[in-house]
């Protein structure tokens, strides 16, 4: 079962989010991210597996203003970084995590498409953040 968590203030350290989400373990996950930003800077870590997979490729001591962090279990496409959350649009300006299944993701998708939109994930939530 997925896990998300969140963070909105003055300033967190990176190691907040790992903390949150290794309270998350017990669901169960396949993968692991998190989005950062502080000012105009946003920082993306991904890992397939392990939430001590994704320490090893952190800074924890990083400070953030804006955070969101994931576990994932694989609904739509294999357990890997390409498909662990966050997603993003093209642009790398929205960041999003998802709990649940887009029934009509695969409409979205193939419209999103014939409009440009460059997909990098067999996921369903990748279509949230280019809607």
């Amino acid at each position: 079962m997925c896990g998300i968590a969140g963070y909105i203030g003055k300033k967190r350290q990176v190691k907040f989010l790992l903390q949150t989400l290794q309270r998350l373990e017990y669901r169960g996950y396949d993968s692991c991210g998190f989005a950062i930003k502080d000012k105009s800077k946003v920082g993306l870590k991904k890992a397939k597996g392990k939430i001590k997979l994704l320490k090893t490729a952190a800074r924890p001591n990083a400070y953030f203003t804006l955070g969101i962090a994931h576990t994932r279990w694989a609904t739509h496409g294999v357990p890997s970084f390409i498909n662990a959350h966050p997603h993003h649009d093209c642009k790398k300006k929205i960041f999003v995590v998802h709990n649940g299944i887009i029934e009509n993701y695969r409409g979205l998708k193939a419209y999103l498409k014939k409009k440009h939109h460059r997909f990098c994930s067999d996921t369903d939530t990748e279509v949230i953040p280019h809607l």
